[in-house]
């Protein structure tokens, strides 16, 4: 093993590395990701809204409280991170460099499972 060399992140290329043209049909993919990402964003923000102040579940406040805030906090970190993962796409892309796996479409999967089985459980019970 080398000492003194720095091994370089895939992921994150230099800052002074050459930006390259970048194929449109890939740009625009990146938008339609990004745009996915804010209609996902409004259709939390509508579900919170729905288990606020709509939906005539017989259940205490504080859990028709929590479910709505838990689907609005989700909308906010989703629509945070729908243009810094765009800009860092674009940005790597343009740099030759390799994309990371992102844990937030697992997570968001999760949160909306949970709220499922949270309306589910709550209307059966």
């Amino acid at each position: 093993m080398r000492t003194g060399v720095a091994v370089k992140d895939a992921a994150a290329p230099e800052d002074d590395a050459p930006d390259r043209p970048v194929d449109y049909r890939f740009t625009l993919a990146n938008e339609r990701t990004f745009l996915a990402w804010v209609r996902t964003s409004l259709a939390l923000l509508a579900g919170a809204v729905a288990v606020l102040h709509l939906l005539p579940l017989g259940w205490a406040e504080w859990s028709r409280t929590a479910v709505g805030l838990l689907l609005a906090a989700l909308a906010g970190v989703i629509t945070v991170y729908a243009p810094l993962r765009w800009y860092r796409v674009q940005r790597i892309m343009r740099r030759g460099g390799t994309l990371r796996l992102s844990l937030l479409p697992l997570v968001t999967a999760f949160a909306v499972g949970l709220v499922c089985a949270l309306v589910l459980l709550g209307n059966l019970l």
